[in-house]
């Protein structure tokens, strides 16, 4: 006799999932996040390396809680679920480099897979030229996997602790946000010492309420969770074996954000928004750029790099939640990723933001030959 299935095993309930997830990312930007980036792991997980001051572009430096709530709301769900297993051991800084570069790739696109699929729904054609090269970094990583590439297995730790680490640093973070605390007051000037920063303009001081924030991105965590929720686990199971389950949820995803973008009126559609009458110049989709070779090749980066690890950023910060240590190594360096991009001008159109791809293809080239099993 057959096991009775979990919903959220089903097609129909990661596609219910995916739905629910296009629909408060879109409501998010209703309610005060940028626009087309009502959840972008690689953008927020920007925002809060600035706001620790790990690098120095104003405009884009808020502790963002969603980044929290998503791991924390996986961290519920294991635990409910008994799923939450510590586990570590596969090849760490090969990991962190992977995790470094894929953040580089995203930044120089300007999103991650997840903001590739929301700057589409909400009418971004410069996202059509990203999604083709996460797909393209895809195959080229699931070809490296077919050929033997493999970073070793994570063990189970019988200390949980080790399981532990990245659900306790996004509570800290949690609390910063919360608090924003100082730290006494320079005794010279008699000015506040605040070691973290908040933008005052551009797209880091655009956010929703924290408490709204942290409920949506709980949620998100949960359900994704539960459905093993990746938007490029979807490609590669598409390539690797022809499954489309998770791809159901990322049309679902897709589907609900462009229909609320609709709804809402935040749809519009184009490279650009039109052009400046006093100036003549063209005006940019939000937090976008139209030099049409950076975008494809930093979502290149981006999808090999996410594919010789073993899932998009969700996912990592969703493993992470699990307990899995591996996962957490690849967030941090996403982490150190940002502030390399932004502190050697590699974001967007950045004048070295095709050194930094190049140098990261090189890198993932060089792993993916060099960790084949004989």
């Amino acid at each position: 006799m057959s096991k009775k299935r979990d919903f959220f095993s089903l097609r129909i309930g990661i596609i219910v999932v995916g739905v629910i997830i296009g629909t408060l990312a879109v409501l998010l930007q209703k309610w005060g996040n940028p626009a087309n980036m009502g959840l972008c792991m690689a953008c927020f997980e920007r925002d809060i390396v600035g706001a620790l001051g790990m690098h120095r572009a104003s405009i884009v430096q808020y502790l963002r809680p969603e980044i929290m709530g998503i791991l924390l709301g996986s961290v519920i769900a294991a635990l409910a679920f008994k799923e939450f297993k510590a586990r570590t051991g596969s090849a760490p800084m090969v990991r962190f480099l992977l995790g470094m570069f894929a953040m580089i790739g995203a930044l120089v696109f300007l999103g991650c897979p997840w903001r590739a699929m929301l700057r589409l729904a909400g009418g971004d054609w410069n996202a059509i030229i990203g999604i083709i090269g996460l797909a393209v970094g895809v195959t080229f990583g699931v070809m490296f996997l077919k050929g033997g590439f493999n970073l070793g297995r994570s063990y189970h730790q019988k200390n949980s602790v080790v399981g532990w680490m990245m659900p306790l640093i996004m509570v800290a973070l949690l609390l910063l946000a919360i608090f924003y605390p100082l730290f006494g007051r320079d005794k010279a000037t008699g000015d506040a010492i605040a070691p973290l920063f908040k933008s005052v303009s551009g797209p880091g001081s655009m956010h929703a309420a924290l408490i709204v924030s942290l409920v949506v991105a709980l949620v998100v965590g949960f359900l994704a969770q539960r459905t093993r929720f990746c938007t490029v686990g979807s490609i590669r199971d598409m390539v690797l074996m022809g499954d489309s389950h998770l791809m159901s949820g990322l049309l679902g995803f897709v589907g609900a954000a462009f229909v609320m973008n609709l709804v809402l009126g935040q749809f519009h559609p184009g490279f650009t928004l039109g052009m400046d009458a006093e100036t003549g110049k063209a005006i940019m989709q939000p937090a976008a750029h139209t030099v049409w070779y950076l975008n494809l090749l930093g979502m290149v980066l981006s999808g090999l790099c996410f594919a010789m690890a073993g899932g998009c950023p969700g996912r990592q910060l969703i493993m992470s939640g699990e307990g899995d240590a591996d996962a957490g190594v690849f967030v941090m360096g996403m982490f150190g990723g940002a502030a390399i991009a932004h502190n050697f001008n590699a974001v967007g159109s950045g004048p070295y933001a095709l050194w930094a791809v190049a140098i990261g293809l090189i890198f993932c080239i060089v792993i993916g030959f060099a960790a084949r099993e004989k």
